[in-house]
């Protein structure tokens, strides 16, 4: 895991390595371990470095193949590396390291792009041909992996991280309206390839962007799972369900315990990452470091659930650490979490992953996840109402969606933006959801809305989440509820199982096979930061600092009414998934200021 950065010039110039060493330079957290700077021709590549697979200097980056005319920087694990390592030399390849990143170079020389169809990982990648020219930018099915893109008539920049590209320069910052729209809709999603800023794109998951020779582009879809029943999975019992996702599951924990470094887990107390610890400990890892995190209780909100984290890791025999965080830790630590972020995201779990990380980067670099298994397995409770008859057409799908998913509707937030800042009389982020229902390949209102969770706000919300809050300490995070693999399996699951048992029916009867009943049947628990359930003292007042800041007054995003009506009842405003409406408007301009974006918002 690692950080890139890069630029490909579209006017026969040189490329500005300068600033493609700023851009590498702000990733340092991401990549502590080594730097690099690369260019020759129209490119140039940077590159920070976290060691996880082949530790030597063979495995640096940016990775050239004199012999092949390749060069290569990215971000990510490839877990079957060895077995198309072994593939690869079968057609004749030598190989000069132990890495991963020289597979995906011989990879991508012998199958052309569509290499990444025999990819299992997490990845986003920047491939150049010395004597074309040619730039093959790449990301992962799931979008574990972030890739940020900013483009004039002369360069196009790409990054792991959109601070990176600012780092480099010449970045329109204007906000994009249609971005901050869905931002107040989705609860700060912005679906790709749309970011907060005009000026940022980002490369959407599953996605290949071809920069031919002549400056053309060229943009292909390489995955997007299928949501429709299979005719050779119709006779399957519940048990038979069961035991493809568990065997599915099994596989993917294995895959991802490949490193030349020890792998550890975050472990909540929750069934998806216990039943992640059961199935490591059933691979034979003795001795597995295990992580949880608690904050002091605040106002009758209790801050841990180590009792159930406790059971898991007395069952498994792990080396667990107990993390307790205190409240003065939480403000400054929210500063730091704001400047690890990419983007602005509202969630309190922010903070909770930015400390757990700090405290867990001491102990290990690798850490396996759980993030994933409610989208991926119909965990949230707008899933079962998807069931309703009402919701069986496209239409009624989309109305019941909207009903229990968006914070506020076009009116709600007509009357939070200022006149100048909406994006037109129609709704863009109905839109999106109507467009994204009516695609082929989900034909009923719970796999509409789990193909769009699982593919659009799991990638902008926990994913990007986890990414962010561990690479700000150089932690690997890897999340084996998103393997491929297993989503498609899941994916065609039929929906009544998922929803079953107050959600994740299937996935909880399968994890009885391996981890304790009163971990199962638990109510579901969450991240709980009581510090930020209510906006209160400092935190209150630097929500208030920010709105009335003068780069916030300057920028006018927000009617002056609305934000004096929610700072004069600062908890009084819930969205219908409890998220705090001060919070979200307060959390962008804390967002935009931090990362130093100044000037009218258009």
């Amino acid at each position: 895991m690692c950080g890139a950065a890069g630029e490909v010039r579209l006017d026969n110039q040189a490329p500005d390595v300068a600033a493609v060493a700023a851009m590498a330079e702000t990733m340092e957290p991401r990549g502590p371990d080594a730097s690099g700077v690369w260019s020759q021709g129209r490119v140039a590549l940077g590159h920070r470095r976290l060691k996880i697979i082949d530790l030597s200097q063979a495995g640096a980056q940016p990775m050239v193949d004199a012999e092949l005319g390749l060069t290569i920087a990215w971000n990510g694990c490839i877990y079957n590396y060895e077995a198309l390592r072994d593939e690869l030399a079968g057609h004749g390849y030598r190989f000069f390291s132990q890495s991963d990143t020289e597979v995906l170079l011989k990879a991508y020389h012998h199958w052309g792009d569509r290499f990444v169809d025999r990819l299992y990982g997490m990845f986003a990648f920047a491939i150049t041909e010395r004597d074309s020219g040619r730039v093959l930018l790449g990301r992962d099915r799931l979008g574990i992996k972030p890739l940020y893109i900013s483009e004039d008539s002369h360069r196009i920049r790409f990054a792991s991280s959109l601070p990176a590209l600012l780092a480099g320069g010449g970045v329109d910052t204007r906000i994009d309206p249609i971005a901050l729209h869905h931002y107040l809709t989705f609860h700060s999603v912005v679906p790709a390839p749309r970011t907060i800023l005009c000026g940022v794109r980002k490369l959407s998951p599953g996605t290949l962007l071809a920069i031919e020779p002549d400056g053309k582009r060229r943009e292909i879809t390489y995955w997007a799972p299928d949501f429709s029943r299979r005719t050779d999975r119709s006779d399957w019992s519940e048990r038979d369900w069961e035991d493809a996702v568990l065997e599915s599951l099994r596989a993917a924990v294995k895959r991802r315990l490949v490193a030349d470094v020890p792998v550890g887990c975050l472990l909540s107390g929750g069934v998806d990452s216990s039943l992640i610890v059961g199935l490591l400990a059933e691979a034979g890892q003795h001795g597995l470091k295990t992580f949880s995190i608690g904050f002091e209780s605040v106002g009758g909100v209790k801050g841990d659930e180590f009792v159930y984290s406790d059971i898991v890791a007395e069952r498994f025999d792990t080396d667990h650490h107990q993390i307790r965080i205190d409240t003065a830790r939480m403000l400054p630590a929210l500063q730091g979490a704001i400047g690890a972020m990419s983007e602005p995201m509202v969630s309190h779990d922010c903070v909770a992953f930015y400390l757990l990380s700090q405290e867990v980067a001491k102990h290990v670099k690798v850490v396996q996840s759980g993030q994933g298994a409610d989208e991926v397995f119909a965990g949230y409770h707008w899933y079962p109402p998807m069931a309703e008859p009402d919701a069986a057409s496209v239409d009624g799908s989309v109305a019941r969606y909207r009903g229990a998913f968006f914070d506020r509707d076009h009116d709600g937030v007509a009357a939070l933006l200022a006149d100048d800042r909406l994006s037109g009389r129609d709704d863009p982020s109905l839109s999106f959801v109507a467009e994204h229902f009516a695609q082929p390949g989900a034909q009923t209102g719970v796999d509409r809305a789990l193909r769009l969770d699982t593919t659009v706000m799991l990638v902008d919300d926990p994913v990007k989440r986890v990414d962010n809050m561990t690479m700000a300490w150089g932690l690997e995070g890897r999340v084996p509820f998103l393997d491929h693999d297993l989503v498609e399996l899941a994916a065609t699951c039929p929906p009544e199982l998922k929803t079953a048992h107050g959600g994740k029916g299937v996935l909880k009867e399968a994890a009885r096979q391996v981890i304790p009943a009163e971990v199962i049947d638990r109510p579901k628990g969450y991240f709980p930061v009581p510090a930020l359930t209510h906006l209160e003292g400092p935190y209150l007042e630097m929500v208030r600092d920010a709105l009335y800041a003068p780069q916030a007054k300057e920028r006018g995003l927000f009617r002056p009414e609305a934000v004096e009506r929610l700072l004069a009842d600062p908890n009084g405003r819930l969205t219908p998934l409890r998220g705090n409406e001060l919070w979200q408007i307060g959390l962008l301009e804390l967002w935009l200021q931090q990362h130093g974006i100044t000037g009218p918002a258009a």
